[in-house]
C-alpha cells in the first residue's frame, strides 16, 4: 500500500473524500496531528534571532521534536489504515459453524485491540505536539506565535478524533480488563492535553514573552 506521506495533498484529500473506507477518520486525525507537529518545527526555526538567544536550546529541541512527531504521526496514519483493514477482514470470516464463529470472534478481538492501540498512540503523540507548542508559546518569534496556536488546535483535534477511534473499538474486545484501563488512560491523556492546549493559546493571545525554560528531555 502506498504510504500516505508519499501522496500529494490533493491525492490524499481525493482518497479521503471517496467512498472507500480507507483513509478514514483515524488517518485524518493522525495527519492533523502531523501538521501541528510540522508547525512546531517551523516556528522553532523562525525564532532563531539574536534577541531570542536565551531560548535557543528550546528552539533546537522543538525543531527536532516537531520533525520527529510529524514523521511518527504520518506512520500512525498508515498503521491506522492497516489496522482497519485487518478488523474489516475479521468481520468477513465465516461463522456458519461453532468453530468458525469462535475463530471469527478471536480474530475480531485481536484486530479490535490493534485498531484501538494505534489511535491511542496517536493521542499520545498529539499530546507531545501540544507539549512542544505550549513550551514555545511566549518563547518564540511573536510574528509566528499564531502558528503555535494553530499547532495546538490541530493536535487537539487529532487527539480528539483518535480518541473516538479508540473508544469505538473497545466494545469489540468484550469483557477485557485492558479496555477499562485504556478508557482511564484516555481520559487522563485528553485532560492533560486540553489543559496544555488552552494554556498555549492563552499565552499566545496575551502577546507576552516568558522566561526561558530548561532543555526538555525527549520522551
Amino acid at each position: 500500500m502506498t504510504r500516505f506521506r508519499d501522496l500529494t495533498v490533493g491525492t490524499f484529500i481525493e482518497r479521503l473524500s471517496s467512498g472507500e473506507p480507507v483513509p478514514g477518520g483515524g488517518a485524518a486525525s493522525a495527519v492533523a496531528g502531523s501538521l501541528g507537529a510540522a508547525l512546531v518545527s517551523m516556528v522553532a526555526q523562525l525564532s532563531r534571532r539574536q534577541q531570542l538567544v536565551a531560548h535557543s536550546r528550546l528552539h533546537d529541541w522543538a525543531e527536532g521534536e516537531g520533525q520527529r512527531l510529524a514523521a511518527t504521526l504520518l506512520r500512525l496514519a498508515d498503521e491506522d489504515a492497516a489496522a482497519y483493514a485487518e478488523f474489516a477482514a475479521a468481520l468477513k470470516l465465516p461463522r456458519s459453524t461453532a468453530e468458525e464463529s469462535e475463530a471469527r470472534q478471536v480474530a475480531k478481538r485481536r484486530a479490535a485491540r490493534v485498531a484501538a492501540e494505534v489511535p491511542l498512540r496517536t493521542v499520545e503523540a498529539c499530546l507531545d505536539v501540544v507539549k512542544a507548542a505550549e513550551a514555545l508559546a511566549g518563547r518564540c518569534n511573536l510574528n509566528a506565535s499564531s502558528d503555535v496556536a494553530v499547532a495546538s488546535l490541530l493536535a487537539e483535534a487529532g487527539a480528539e478524533g483518535a480518541a473516538d477511534n479508540v473508544r469505538v473499538n473497545l466494545p469489540s474486545l468484550g469483557d477485557d480488563p485492558w479496555a477499562a484501563e485504556v478508557e482511564r488512560r484516555l481520559d487522563g491523556l485528553l485532560e492533560e492535553l486540553q489543559a496544555l492546549a488552552a494554556a498555549c493559546r492563552a499565552t499566545v493571545a496575551s502577546g507576552t514573552m516568558r522566561e526561558p525554560v530548561g532543555l526538555i528531555a525527549a520522551p
